[in-house]
């Protein structure tokens, strides 16, 4: 009895103090597959230890965030961008009374399908693609197959659908997952501003003046105010909403990001460059299924190869892409051996 005791505790801790519409760990809709559960912790706290160790977590270290393999070390990375919404869920959560353990769960595994080369990735994949290319759709991917030599996380519903729902056009089925969703936009509008002004895109006096009034004249006030805002709309609650005067400012901020630094002439040139290579990929592994590694060929057995090409591109780094790229179009003595392809 002493071995349940860490996660009998969690779950009575749960009961006296979380919200009535928090998803407390106890009601889980459980995993796809039966197992045993673990002694000490939660289905939850198990799933972020999952998603933590996995091989596609770890890619993320070196996947564009929005800047193209940027000279400084301070600008944000997909692996980053993914501890700020964490941490920005957690916080949401805790206000609320939910549960902080699947919102971080479901937060740490929310782009984990995500494309290297950022969204322009992500843009060629789904016009590459007969099915079409979508990240949260690939994420889910990533959790339920390609990990574990294609055994999947087998991660629990709760946590699965956060990931797939994560988008603004999503409707997570947890109120958990609706914090995650909204960490997202807080997180990547802001962090990207930050950037924006550290590589010289922009200046702080550019931004939107009425907006910058709303919410704050920097990140952390911002992302302070948009907090404040969704717990005194949603406390109490069967919702996670934001006020609608700052809901209102966080679009407005995001769509001024979209005009004035992810969709300008300067990063539209660099997608160009990201598309070429890709396209490259595509054509030639569709071409030569044979060359794809072992585990990708294998795929093939189950899935179409459209779909497995996807999954390999994808899975890459933007450093790894660049370096198959030059291993199979770029003629010199010296690059990527096979046995290096294989390896990812």
């Amino acid at each position: 009895m002493a071995d349940f005791y860490a996660k009998e505790r969690t779950y009575r801790m749960e009961e006296m103090f979380f919200s009535e519409y928090a998803c407390k760990s106890i009601s889980t809709r459980g995993r796809m597959r039966e197992e045993t559960p673990c002694n000490m912790r939660t289905d939850f706290q198990r799933d972020r230890d999952r998603i933590i160790y996995s091989k596609a977590f770890l890619r993320l270290k070196n996947k564009t965030q929005v800047f193209f393999s940027p000279e400084g070390d301070h600008f944000r990375t997909r692996m980053t961008h993914t501890i700020d919404v964490s941490q920005i869920a957690r916080s949401i959560a805790r206000s609320l009374a939910l549960n902080e353990d699947l919102a971080e769960a479901i937060a740490l595994g929310h782009d984990l399908g995500h494309t290297p080369f950022g969204h322009a990735g992500e843009r060629v994949l789904n016009e590459l693609s007969p099915n079409g290319f979508s990240h949260n759709e690939q994420s889910l991917r990533v959790v339920d197959i390609l990990e574990k030599d294609g055994k999947g996380l087998n991660l629990t519903f709760e946590v699965r659908d956060g990931i797939l729902n994560h988008k603004k056009s999503g409707n997570p089925a947890t109120l958990e997952g609706k914090a995650v969703s909204w960490a997202d936009r807080i997180a990547y509008v802001n962090h990207d501003i930050e950037d924006a002004i550290r590589a010289g895109l922009l200046r702080e006096d550019q931004l939107p003046k009425r907006e910058i009034r709303i919410l704050g004249s920097t990140s952390r006030d911002r992302i302070n105010k948009m907090i404040t805002s969704i717990y005194q709309e949603s406390v109490g609650k069967n919702q996670v909403s934001m006020g609608e005067r700052e809901a209102e400012a966080l679009e407005n901020l995001r769509a001024f990001m979209f005009k004035n630094v992810y969709i300008t002439p300067v990063s539209m040139k660099e997608e160009e460059r990201a598309k070429r290579m890709l396209f490259g990929m595509y054509d030639y592994f569709h071409k030569n299924r044979d060359k794809l590694p072992a585990f990708y060929r294998q795929l093939c057995e189950r899935f179409p190869l459209e779909q497995v090409i996807c999954d390999y591109l994808s899975s890459m780094t933007d450093k790894f892409a660049i370096a198959v790229f030059d291993y199979l179009f770029v003629p010199h003595s010296w690059a990527l051996t096979e046995r290096d392809i294989e390896e990812i």
